[in-house]
């Protein structure tokens, strides 16, 4: 392999296996990105990303929790009484398009093709929520070409270029709401204090004035109606966390113009902006996973008793810690022990064995942010899922591994894969500071190690394309972390536009 000397600034970088101009040091320090980061990413691109070491999928009673109604009713009557003194917050991912859930009706559109889901779509056009706005746009609804231009185009509504925030899901007896709204009222019923109810929306610079514009018009009468105040917050994926694309060769993707191709970097981009979250206890849920009023009711009761399990978890942490300070006797590190053991789930590596080792082993493992996740039975949804893991330090936890992160040319590997008995829907609670109050880093709690690889194109030229850990996955990998089975019924993401034409979105 040759390696080039580069030179900028009289600083040399000698483990660079291409060629940088000086133009691509200003362009790299003017995303704020340093230099050796993406001399790493290459390095990645290089290399690979080993795959997770799966040691059992975690089961009821074997990693995942599941409760009854009695411990249900106990946990959300915890979380309500305490929840006065704390600072709530729901954090949700927003910045995405919607343009994947139209995909069958742009290819009508552009093509003419009407599969089954097009046909669907028309037939039960006016079971959609946003029915009347298409309706008042004037356009002729026996015309299905003229439907679809009116309906994905901004010469109607505009829908094919919105995210999923902005769209109509569901439909009340006077009115429609927005997944915005829906989340509105969401936060309202479990994640406010004191009367404020506070949320932060990841967003796209382009489509924010518009989320902006339809608080401004909403808020004052969910307030209103439901007996809270709003403190919303807006952000955007920070242009550092972006990741430098390469060609088939791994050298650096250019531009036409000769400059760098950099790519935003998937959900675990978003773990920079979740550091920046100031709050005691923080709801993570996606945009697109909500449903009408009639049937809100358990995802209520149990985002308040995950919430309640993480305050009862954290207070037990909390109070190790405090004895562990006073008095570190032998008989208090085999308790604590047992404890990360068996109620956090993370298995002591075999090298830990002296005192002064287990010592340091439970010192670093109680000092952790802390994810409680909700897991739904597996119905076959694609997507990630509970299991065991091998960790770098010879420890075993609790991990929710991607199928992409698992060796399937490995039939151990893959047979655990396929025992998996739960799916996880992004139904996280989590708790970011220590006991004094201080947050912690959570950019030194993700492991760097569980990114992805993906081959894209740009120009009609193929290139590779790297994601960050993803956020809820290795962004979290040395999180104190605890699994609790949720009803499926609390788990109902929109994917495609007919998914709002199911019974739970009607």
């Amino acid at each position: 392999m040759n390696f080039f000397f580069v030179y900028s600034n009289n600083k040399t970088y000698p483990n660079l296996t291409f060629m940088f101009l000086e133009k691509d040091f200003i362009q790299i320090q003017s995303k704020g990105i340093e230099v050796a980061v993406v001399e790493q990413q290459i390095k990645d691109f290089e290399e690979g990303f080993p795959f997770m070491q799966l040691e059992k999928a975690a089961t009821v009673g074997d990693g995942v929790i599941r409760l009854t109604a009695e411990q249900l009713a106990s946990y959300a009557g915890q979380y309500t009484e305490k929840a006065t003194a704390l600072t709530t917050l729901k954090f949700v991912p927003a910045s995405g398009a919607a343009t994947r859930m139209f995909k069958s009706l742009f290819a009508f559109l552009e093509e003419g093709k009407e599969d089954k889901s097009v046909t669907q779509f028309f037939e039960k056009l006016a079971d959609f929520a946003f029915y009347d706005d298409l309706v008042a746009t004037g356009v002729d609804l026996s015309n299905k070409q003229a439907v679809v231009e009116a309906f994905l185009t901004e010469k109607g509504l505009g829908y094919g270029v919105l995210p999923k925030g902005l769209l109509k899901f569901h439909a009340y007896e006077t009115s429609s709401r927005t997944a915005l709204e829906e989340h509105l009222v969401e936060a309202a019923n479990y994640a406010s204090s004191e009367g404020v109810a506070k949320l932060h929306f990841t967003v796209s610079p382009e489509h924010r004035p518009k989320f902006e514009a339809l608080l401004e018009e909403c808020l004052p009468s969910y307030s209103e109606n439901l007996g809270v105040t709003f403190d919303i917050s807006f952000s955007e994926q920070k242009a550092a966390t972006d990741t430098i694309a390469v060609n088939m060769d791994n050298t650096p993707f250019r531009e036409k113009d000769g400059s760098l191709l950099f790519r935003p970097a998937g959900h675990g981009a978003l773990l920079s902006n979740l550091d920046d979250i100031d709050a005691d206890v923080i709801f993570i849920k996606n945009i697109d996973n909500v449903v009408p009023d009639r049937i809100k009711k358990d995802t209520f009761d149990y985002k308040k008793a995950l919430a309640g399990i993480l305050l009862e978890y954290q207070a037990r942490i909390f109070a190790y810690q405090e004895q562990l300070a006073n008095e570190a006797s032998t008989e208090l590190v085999a308790e604590v022990l047992k404890f990360i053991e068996v109620d956090l789930c993370v298995a002591t590596p075999a090298s830990v064995t002296t005192a002064e080792e287990q010592f340091a082993y439970i010192t670093a493992k109680l000092a952790r942010p802390i994810r409680v996740c909700g897991v739904v039975k597996n119905t076959g949804e694609p997507g990630g899922g509970p299991f065991w893991c091998k960790n770098s330090d010879g420890s075993t936890s609790l991990q929710i591994v991607e199928s992409a992160q698992v060796d399937m040319d490995s039939a151990a590997q893959k047979e655990i894969f396929n025992e998996s008995t739960h799916f996880n829907p992004v139904d996280l609670i989590c708790s970011v500071k220590d006991s004094s109050g201080t947050k912690y880093d959570l950019l030194t709690f993700r492991d760097p190690k569980t990114g992805f690889i993906t081959e894209k194109s740009k120009d009609g030229k193929a290139l590779k394309a790297q994601e960050l850990p993803g956020l809820w996955n290795g962004a979290m990998a040395d999180w104190n972390t605890l699994f609790v089975e949720v009803p499926i019924i609390t788990f109902n993401p929109v994917k495609t536009v007919n998914d709002l034409l199911r019974e739970e979105h009607q």
